[in-house]
This record gives structure tokens, sequence and C-alpha cells, in this order.
């Protein structure tokens, strides 16, 4: 069965490193072309460079996805360059210092907060009249196994990642009948350039610690990403509203 993914257009954010980088690579092997979106200019002109010597076609759009502004520029760029939007991939993301709710500080909670969940949900708002005037379209959010139980992250990131759950089944159910499908993966333990900075001596770390030796296998992003094409292709065709954990398992134990 055909992806359905050749000359689409499609929008992966945070694709200058680790699962965003894998996914856009994974479009444009299958004939897409890609928007490259990071917050790093130089990283995300790199990753455009792999893919335009493969072969295939992406442009780099660069800046804060938490800006109005630049969500525009990102759904502007796709539509005036590859003639639509047809897929959108939310995958941008930040963690957390793992903190319970008493101790985090509230730069963190709003950074956190509005770049894992206001970010999604203002680009989503602004793709959503290019993929309703074609009348297909698909949306697949990055969430975590973080979004799926209290015990994989601090406050804020689990509370952001609950909240991509949401917006994901919302999403579904409003647009079913026009044709947009909106799925999400949970990606357990994957090995990324991300790197959490928490006190140990503190209670979400203490709290925590006796969960996280459920995490298995550690996943590459390559085997996220995968799942994140699949849930954007035609043999995911009539998937919908699905919170698909990859995670070797942790969210069974």
């Amino acid at each position: 069965m055909s992806s359905g993914l050749e000359n689409s257009s499609v929008v992966v954010t945070g694709a200058a490193s680790g699962i965003g980088r894998a996914t856009a690579l994974r479009f444009a092997r299958e004939g897409a072309n890609v928007v490259v979106a990071d917050l790093n200019a130089d990283a995300a002109k790199d990753v455009v460079a792999e893919i335009e010597a493969a072969g295939g076609t992406a442009v780099a759009v660069a800046g804060d996805l938490s800006d109005q502004s630049v969500v525009d520029q990102v759904v502007r760029t796709a539509v005036s360059t590859f003639g639509g939007l047809d897929v959108l991939v939310n995958n941008a993301g930040i963690m957390d210092t793992m903190s319970a709710a008493a101790d985090v500080a509230d730069a963190e909670w709003e950074r956190v907060l509005r770049v894992n969940l206001t970010a999604p949900f203002l680009l989503t708002r602004a793709a959503l009249p290019h993929m309703l005037a074609k009348g297909k379209g698909a949306i697949v959010n990055t969430a975590s196994e973080a979004g799926l139980r209290g015990s994989a992250a601090g406050t804020a990131y689990t509370v952001s990642k609950h909240g991509v759950v949401g917006l994901t089944r919302s999403l579904a159910v409003m647009y079913r009948n026009a044709g947009i499908r909106t799925n999400a993966i949970a990606p357990g333990g994957t090995m990324t350039g991300i790197s959490v900075q928490a006190d140990p001596a503190t209670l979400g770390p203490q709290a925590l610690g006796p969960y996280m030796g459920n995490v298995g296998r550690i996943a590459t992003a390559d085997e996220q990403a995968a799942a994140i094409v699949f849930l954007a292709s035609d043999a995911a065709s009539n998937v919908n509203g699905a919170v698909l954990p990859v995670d070797n398992g942790w969210a069974a134990v």
C-alpha cells in the first residue's frame, strides 16, 4: 500500500535534532516536501542540506514556535513553497526539571506549557484552514509516556503532555467528518539530545525514582519517527484519536 505521502507538504517542528530530525528525513524519503521548523537556524539548515543531498526537497524556518508570528511564517512557508499543507507534526518540546508542584517556578511552568502545549495548539489552529480547504489532512503530535501517567516526569512536563493528549482527542472528534485525522505518539525513553537538569535532593526526583526502572530499552529517534510517519500515512487512514505508546511496553507495566 502506498504511503500517500509523495509530493505532500509536511511541517515537522523540532526538526533540527532528535525525533524531529529523524521524522523529517523519513518523510523526505517517502517523497514528501518538508518544512524543517526549529529554534536552531543552523541545525535546521543542516537537516535541509541532508535531505537535499539525498534527492529530497525541504526548506528551513527558524524561530520560537511559541511565538504566533513564527507559527504564521511556518504555515505560510509550507503553503507558498509547496502549494498547501497536508501533514503537521507537532514534535518540538522541552523538558522540565522534574520538580514537584510546590517547587515549580512560575517561569518554568509558563515556558514548558507554552512550548509543549500552546505552540502545538497555535500551529494546529493556523494549519486547519488549509486542511479544511482541501478536505483532508493529518496531524501527529508528540505526546509522551508522561501524558499517560503521573510518574514519568515533573509536574509541568506531565501536565503539558496530558494536555497534548487532550488536544489530540479533541481534534480527532471535532474534525473527523472533515477528513482530518489527529493522532499522537507517546514516546518512552529515547536517545535524543534533550537533557534533564534536576536536583536529586528535591522531592520530584526522589518521588519519581522508584518508577523509572520500568523504562526498559531506550528507543532510537528513528523508531519514534517510523511511528509518526505511519500515523500520517494512508496506511493509517482509519486511525484517528489514537495515542500510540512507542515505549517497549513501559505503558503496559
